[in-house]
């Protein structure tokens, strides 16, 4: 029996990662490139579509997803700058949408992924821990939609596992030398040309350091972990953060 290929919607199609999106589509035998929708489409063309692949920006992301459940079509959504208000109203209108997956991937990479899961388990462990993520200087928003995920799961871990406050005795500084506080972990964000994607976890105790790093070189890096997703959506009813949740079927 021939299973039918997946429909897949591209929105933000005509940007970096919607190209590369596309094409990984076409190249893939169990998928068929559907709608690419851009600024200024009709976005419910995406009703066309069984999988919607959302890399629009940060502004418009949630009309987006919103339209997608609207239309009964799942969506793998790897725009970043989601605010928690935003998660929550998607998250109702999911649960009003039975049987629609959504998934919010603050990082594709499957590497950027285990290294979140990596350094959440070591989180535990150590005393001290700061987060360092490098992007291109045509990001905008900082810090990455990554190192925030990161940050907070570390911030989880060290709750759970009875940890203190991350020492730090400095009581003078330039205004934002000690970067972003992320529920109390330390994220620096660094903007330069000739980076893709790069995130460093470095953990201390005493006389030792743990360092945990991804490297993104090239946006090909992302399409393992967005073909996860567009496979295994369906299988996610309601809304998921993190591909981490698909990881394991």
């Amino acid at each position: 029996m021939t299973t039918r290929p997946i429909t897949v919607a591209v929105i933000g199609a005509a940007g970096r990662m919607g190209r590369e999106v596309c094409r990984a589509v076409e190249a893939a035998e169990d998928l068929a490139l559907g709608p690419r929708i851009d600024v200024g489409d009709d976005i419910d063309e995406v009703a066309k579509a069984d999988v919607a692949v959302v890399f629009s920006v940060p502004d418009v992301v949630e009309e987006h997803v919103l339209t997608c459940l609207k239309h009964g079509v799942h969506a793998v959504v790897g725009t970043t700058g989601w605010t928690a208000e935003r998660l929550a109203r998607v998250d109702t209108a999911a649960a009003q949408a039975p049987g629609i997956g959504v998934l919010v991937a603050p990082n594709f990479a499957l590497g950027a992924v285990l290294l979140m899961r990596f350094a959440e388990q070591a989180a535990a462990h150590f005393e001290s821990v700061e987060v360092v993520e490098l992007h291109h200087p045509d990001k905008v928003d900082a810090p990455s939609g990554t190192a925030r995920h990161t940050a907070e799961r570390i911030a989880a871990a060290r709750r759970a596992a009875g940890r203190g406050a991350v020492p730090d005795a400095t009581t003078t500084a330039l205004e934002g030398a000690r970067g972003a506080d992320v529920e109390g972990i330390r994220v620096h964000a660094v903007r330069l040309r000739g980076l893709v994607a790069h995130e460093e976890v470095l953990l201390g105790g005493p006389g030792e350091q743990l360092t945990i790093r991804h490297d993104s070189f090239d946006r090909a890096s992302f399409m393992p972990g967005v073909l996860l997703g567009i496979r295994r959506v369906a299988a996610h009813p309601g809304l998921r953060v993190g591909l981490e949740h698909y990881l394991d079927g």
